[in-house]
């Protein structure tokens, strides 16, 4: 606002500017926040993985190795440990923050199952910010990782990659840059997100300990394998086959070591084995053929570990049940039809369509139909090319008609009551549809206006188009209260093209 005395409507205006602004800045989005708590559950959930993981790793130590070689294995045993109360006392500290912050949030709420205060925009940047908990919180993470790596050692540490990183970020072109405590828990982070990323760093910290302390327990391994298993199996290089398709599989002996657990990683992941033997899960999306790589990697009596590339692949579809109301496959003329077609098994960009009666455009599994004939048995062809081949992979039978009369109106209404005041501001008919899935428009091509006056007869004007003509405006400026406003006559033209004659609008003005 410009210098001068301000008005106390101005004034009024500028603090509504303000509070405005204030409650834009303090909406976050709540499906960013069940973003937020989604990825803490999975976060928590892995850091309890992890931490069972390892609790194996103790107890299966202590039964084998501690006994086998007491005084070599009780030396490791010892150093692990203290790797895992390193990551402890961070792991108790995070757990205190987190108890704070939630508290301060006012609590878990049921409903959601998340911090009462999830989008609240102020709690973390005081806690964590204003009361230095992020600054304490960076050196434990630091101190923390420096004392594992010392622990390790230069040989054991080599190629090791903690996750517990606390880097400041990157500034952004034209903002000032934020150090780590700002970024994570500054200005504009809501309390949900501060909560994420404390889990995220309790994952990370269990995560470190893990790697720590295997490789530490991993010292007394003796490199070796003993082929004690044998297996017949049956590989297909497809695991997805549409009739018409022949099927193949490799048959064939192999063997593996129920004692020792080979290390596997695929897709840079790695793969938890029991029994000598590890299993490949992955959460599957979109549609088409996927590949996966690995390696497996077998510890030599002698000299680093022997890797051994592994790789496959399977095929993702949709569910294949469908459920087609035949009352309900509609397509309408004037409009374009939307199709999404899919076939298990067949890459999209393999499918094609077509219709007997219309044309359809489109690729990669979304088409459009536009047809022009009254029809109760359009047939929708699918087919596809499967091993070079052109099948066809189905039809489906449409019922195609014309886009349904529009409702007309006048004053936003169809009849009824309406003031004369409204009724005089009015300058145009208009014809609209009313729950139709499809953005179809209609215009009013001609309308005859016919004005009953109390006590007088009635006078009829005739109108092209949706408006009011300059005469029909006099008349309706004339207009009072029990006049009753009548349009008939009324015929519209919608995206087919047909002229339809729709339904008279009576109103009273009042």
């Amino acid at each position: 606002m410009a210098g001068g005395k301000e008005t106390p409507r101005q004034r009024m205006i500028g603090i509504l500017y303000l509070v405005l602004l204030g409650l834009i800045a303090l909406n976050v989005p709540e499906q960013l926040l069940d973003s937020f708590k989604h990825i803490k559950d999975s976060l928590d959930q892995s850091t309890k993985d992890v931490n069972t993981s390892l609790k194996a790793t103790y107890e299966a130590f202590k039964a084998t190795k501690l006994k086998e070689q007491p005084e070599k294995a009780q030396a490791l045993l010892t150093k692990s440990e203290k790797a895992s109360a390193l990551t402890g006392d961070l792991d108790k500290y995070i757990t205190e923050l987190r108890t704070y912050l939630i508290n301060a949030g006012g609590g878990i709420n049921p409903t959601i199952n998340d911090v009462d205060a999830r989008d609240n925009l102020d709690i973390a940047p005081h806690v964590m910010i204003d009361g230095k908990k992020a600054d304490t919180l960076r050196t434990k993470i630091e101190n923390t990782k420096k004392q594992l790596l010392a622990l390790l050692g230069p040989k054991l540490s080599k190629d090791i990659n903690f996750s517990l990183e606390t880097a400041d970020p990157a500034g952004r072109s034209g903002e000032p840059n934020k150090n780590w405590q700002e970024a994570n828990f500054g200005e504009g982070v809501p309390l949900g997100a501060a909560l994420t990323t404390l889990a995220k760093i309790q994952a990370d910290n269990k995560s470190a300990e893990n790697q720590t302390v295997k490789r530490i327990l991993g010292e007394i391994d003796v490199a070796q394998v003993t082929l004690n298993q044998f297996k017949a199996v049956g590989v297909a290089p497809s695991s997805y086959i549409i009739a018409g398709q022949p099927y193949t599989a490799d048959i064939y002996l192999t063997a593996y070591d129920q004692n020792s657990n080979p290390r596997i990683v695929v897709d840079g992941q790695n793969v938890k084995a029991e029994a000598g033997i590890g299993k490949y899960s992955v959460v599957t999306s979109g549609e088409g053929k996927k590949t996966w790589t690995g390696t497996l990697y077998v510890k030599q009596v002698d000299g680093p570990e022997k890797p051994y590339p592994v790789s496959g692949e399977y095929e993702v579809a949709r569910p294949s049940a469908v459920v087609s109301p035949d009352k309900m496959n509609v397509l309408y003329i004037g409009v374009p039809n939307p199709l999404s077609v899919s076939a298990p098994g067949i890459p999209k960009e393999n499918i094609r369509i077509s219709i007997a009666q219309g044309s359809v455009s489109g690729s990669a599994g979304h088409y459009t139909a536009t047809v022009n004939t009254v029809s109760d048995n359009n047939v929708v062809t699918v087919s596809g090319t499967v091993e070079g081949k052109n099948l066809t992979l189905g039809s489906t039978k449409f019922r195609v008609k014309r886009i349904p009369d529009p409702k007309p109106q006048f004053a936003g209404k169809s009849g009824g009551a309406v003031a004369a005041g409204n009724l005089k501001a009015q300058d145009r008919v208009f014809a609209k549809l009313d729950n139709f899935d499809f953005d179809a428009k209609f215009s009013v091509t001609r309308f005859t206006l016919v004005v009953f006056k109390p006590r007088q007869d009635p006078i009829s004007l005739d109108a092209n188009g949706p408006d009011l003509t300059p005469a029909m405006h006099t008349l309706m400026n004339s207009i009072s209260p029990g006049t009753f406003v009548i349009f008939k006559n009324i015929v519209a033209v919608g995206p087919d093209g047909s002229q339809r004659g729709l339904d008279q609008i009576v109103l009273s003005a009042n």
